[in-house]
This record gives structure tokens, C-alpha cells and sequence, in this order.
């Protein structure tokens, strides 16, 4: 997967712009990022032990920094940071967005869990 040609924080930091060479932008809000973020913490090392994280609604992006030239990593205000966005995994959640979303909140039900606590 090549690099996106541009990544762009809304103004309010809820909300990434990710555009791929060839592609209209994906728009991936801040909240999902951070409840799929790519890392052990919420990933688990196995599908077993993935984390449902709960009350993230007002989650903002504090930055954005380069992990070579394949990925970024993410700083969230709730100062979670360990996760790694490869372009790969970039480019799945915006194809996947609507999906993922729609597990996270049936999820989130299943489990007594509320986006804001």
C-alpha cells in the first residue's frame, strides 16, 4: 500500500482525512480510531482478548506523527498512543468504516457499555 498523499486533522480533532493516491478522501472520526486502534491494549495478542472500549464520544486527536514510511501514530487526548496506523490498516477502516461502526455500537449494547461511560 503506498502512502496517502494526504492527512488532514479537522479543525475540532474529531475527525481524520485520510486520501489515498486514486481515491476520494475517507473521513474516519477520532472516536473510531481510537476504539479500533491497532494496539495491544486494544487489540489483544489474539481475537480473544480484544478490549470493547467504552466512552469515547468526545475523544479529540492531539497528533499525528510519522512511523517511517509506513504508518503514523496516533495521540488521542485521553493520551493513548501506542497504536500504529499502517497505510494498510488506514485504508481498511475507511473502506470498512460504516461496518466496524455499526459492530462497535451492537458491541458496546451487548456489553451494558455506553459511548460516553
Amino acid at each position: 500500500m503506498t502512502a496517502p498523499k494526504e492527512l488532514r486533522v479537522s479543525k475540532d480533532r474529531k475527525l481524520l482525512s485520510v486520501t489515498f493516491p486514486d481515491h476520494h478522501p475517507f473521513e474516519l472520526p477520532a472516536e473510531l480510531l481510537r476504539v479500533a486502534s491497532p494496539s495491544a491494549e486494544v487489540q489483544g495478542h489474539s481475537p480473544d482478548q480484544r478490549v470493547t472500549v467504552p466512552g469515547k464520544r468526545n475523544v479529540a486527536i492531539l497528533k499525528i506523527e510519522p512511523v517511517g514510511n509506513y504508518a503514523v501514530r496516533i495521540t488521542f487526548d485521553d493520551f493513548h498512543d501506542t497504536g500504529i496506523f499502517t497505510w494498510n490498516y488506514l485504508h481498511t477502516l475507511g473502506h470498512e468504516k460504516d461496518a466496524r461502526w455499526e459492530a462497535y455500537l451492537a458491541e458496546l449494547a451487548e456489553k451494558g457499555l455506553s459511548r460516553d461511560r
